[in-house]
C-alpha cells in the first residue's frame, strides 16, 4: 500500500501547541466528507458504468478504501489533489482462484463496508489492519453475513475482531438480522451490499424468474441513526431503491428498524460530495470557546450529515447559530453547561468536551457507550486527557460528565492515542489557554491532513511546533 497522504504544511514533529490570541473570526470550507466519500466509492466500485466523484476527501481513510478497491481490480483515477475521483468498475475481479489481500489500516468504514460488499459480490478476500483494528469488534456484522453467506466468512482475532476471511459465492435469499448497538456502520455496510447481491442474483437467474428484495432487520436499539439516512441517500443517488421502516421495539424479536432494498443494482453517475460536518465541528467550536464567529461554507441544517446537529448543542450552551443557502455560522461563547444525548452525533463528543471546559457549570454527555469501540476508547481515554487539563470527570456507562476547572486550564501535554479526533479536538483548548501541547499531530492524516494548516489560516496566528 502507498504511504498515506500527509499535509505538506504540517511538520513531522512530535507535538503542536495552538496559540491563544482572542476571538476567532472568519470563514472556512472543510474538505469533503469522509463518510460520504467512502460510501460513494463503494457504490461506484460496484456499479455498472463509470462514475465521477467531485469534492472528495483526500485522507488516509479514503486512500485505504481506494487502494483496497484497486486491489480488487477496480480502475480508479484520482486528480485535482484527490478532490476528483473517477471510478470504472468494469475491471473488478470476482475470481475464485486466489484470495485478494486487503490492508485496511485502522479505517472502520473501510473494513465494515468492504466486508459486506465483497461478501455480496463473491470471491476470496482477506482483510487485515493495524493492531488497534484487530481489537475493534466486527462480530455482529460477520454473524449477520454468515447467515446468508454462500461459502464462508469468519473473523480471526479474539472477541470477533479482524482480520476477516471471506470465501464467497454471494448471498442466499434469507432475511438478514444485525445488531444495532455497537455501530451503525454494520447496517450501512449491509445496505450498500444489498444491491450488489441483487445484481449477482439476476446475472445467474433464469430469464423471467423474479428476484426478490433483500430485507435487513435491526435487532435492538440503533446508534447514530442519521448515518443510515445518509447511506440510503447515497444508494438512491446511484440507482438503488431503499425503504426504511421504523418498528416498535416491543414487537416480536425486538426488531427496531427494517430496511428493504430492491432494484437492478447500482448505475454509474456524477456525484458531488458535501464538506465534512464532523470536521466543521472543530471550527464552530473555535468560535464557541473564544466568543468569536466562524462561518462554515457548503453546509446547511438540511445537509445529509447528521453532525450539523452539533450547532444545536452549541445553541443550548449560549451560542447563536444562523444559516443561509450555503453556510452555517456559530457566534458567541458557549457560556453554560448542558445535559445532552449525543447518540446521533457521537463523532462530535470530543469536540463538545473541550468546549465544555470553558463553560460555566458541568456538561453531561449521554447515549454514546459505543464510543469506547472507535479508534480509541473515546470515553475513558478522553476523560484521562481532560483531567490533565484540570477538569473533574465522571465516567458513566453511556458517556461522561465534565466539570470545568475552577482555576482555569492547567498547562499539559496531551496524548492522542493515534486518534485523529482526539488530536483535533484537544488542540482547541490552546485557543483560550497557554501551555496546551498535543502529541502526534500527524494522526489527523486519517481524515483531515490539512487540519492544522486550515486552523492556522482561520485564526490568523501560527501554531508552535515542538
Amino acid at each position: 500500500m502507498p504511504d498515506p497522504p500527509t499535509s505538506t504544511t504540517t511538520p513531522e514533529l512530535t507535538g503542536v501547541s495552538v496559540q491563544p490570541g482572542g476571538a476567532v473570526r472568519g470563514e472556512i470550507r472543510p474538505p469533503g466528507s469522509k463518510s460520504l466519500t467512502n460510501r460513494a466509492l463503494i457504490c461506484a466500485a460496484m456499479a455498472c458504468g463509470q462514475s465521477t466523484l467531485s469534492g472528495a476527501l483526500r485522507s488516509e481513510d479514503t486512500a485505504v478504501m481506494i487502494d483496497s478497491l484497486r486491489t480488487c481490480g477496480v480502475s480508479i483515477n484520482v486528480s485535482e489533489a484527490g478532490r476528483t475521483i473517477q471510478v470504472d468498475a468494469s475491471t473488478r475481479s470476482t475470481s475464485a482462484d486466489a484470495a485478494h489481500e486487503l490492508y485496511i489500516a485502522n479505517s472502520g468504514t473501510s473494513i465494515r463496508f468492504l466486508t459486506a460488499a465483497l461478501s455480496a459480490a463473491g470471491g476470496n478476500y482477506d482483510l487485515s489492519g493495524v493492531e488497534r483494528m484487530h481489537q475493534r469488534p466486527i462480530a455482529d456484522l460477520v454473524a449477520a453475513l454468515a447467515e446468508v453467506q454462500l461459502g464462508s466468512i469468519a473473523t480471526q482475532s479474539p472477541g470477533g475482531c479482524p482480520p476477516v476471511a471471506i470465501r464467497s459465492r454471494g448471498w442466499s435469499d434469507k432475511p438478514i438480522r444485525v445488531g444495532g448497538s455497537v455501530s451503525s456502520q454494520y447496517l450501512s455496510g449491509l445496505m450498500m451490499a444489498a444491491p450488489v447481491a441483487l445484481q449477482a442474483r439476476r446475472s445467474h437467474a433464469d430469464p423471467g424468474h423474479p428476484v426478490g428484495d433483500i430485507q435487513i432487520n435491526v435487532i435492538g436499539e440503533l446508534v447514530s441513526r442519521p448515518y443510515i439516512e445518509m447511506t440510503a441517500s447515497v444508494m438512491r443517488s446511484f440507482g438503488a431503491s431503499v425503504d426504511i421502516q421504523e418498528i416498535d421495539l416491543n414487537a416480536v424479536d425486538s426488531v427496531s428498524l427494517r430496511v428493504n432494498v430492491s432494484g437492478a443494482g447500482y448505475q454509474g453517475i456524477e456525484y458531488a460530495i458535501e464538506p465534512d460536518a464532523s470536521a466543521a465541528s472543530y471550527f464552530w467550536a473555535a468560535a464557541a470557546i473564544t466568543g468569536g464567529a466562524v462561518t462554515v461554507l457548503g453546509l446547511t441544517p438540511d445537509a445529509m450529515q447528521g453532525d450539523v446537529g452539533f450547532c444545536r448543542v452549541l445553541e443550548q450552551m449560549g451560542c447563536r447559530c444562523v444559516h443561509d443557502a450555503d453556510s452555517m455560522t456559530i457566534s458567541g461563547r458557549a457560556s453554560r453547561g448542558v445535559d445532552v444525548d449525543m447518540n446521533q452525533i457521537s463523532d462530535t463528543v470530543q469536540t463538545l468536551a473541550v468546549v465544555a471546559l470553558f463553560a460555566d457549570g458541568p456538561t453531561r454527555v449521554r447515549g454514546v457507550a459505543h464510543n469506547r469501540f472507535k479508534e480509541t476508547d473515546r470515553i475513558g481515554d478522553l476523560a484521562c486527557e481532560l483531567r490533565k487539563l484540570g477538569a473533574t470527570i465522571d465516567e458513566h456507562d453511556d458517556g461522561l460528565t465534565i466539570h470545568p476547572p475552577g482555576d482555569g486550564i492547567t498547562p499539559a501535554t496531551l496524548e492522542t492515542y493515534h486518534d485523529h479526533r482526539m488530536a483535533m479536538s484537544l488542540s482547541l483548548a490552546g485557543l483560550a489557554a497557554e501551555g496546551v501541547r498535543v502529541l502526534n499531530p500527524s494522526c489527523t492524516g486519517k481524515t483531515y491532513p490539512e487540519f492544522f494548516a486550515d486552523l492556522e489560516t482561520l485564526t490568523g496566528r501560527p501554531h508552535r511546533w515542538c
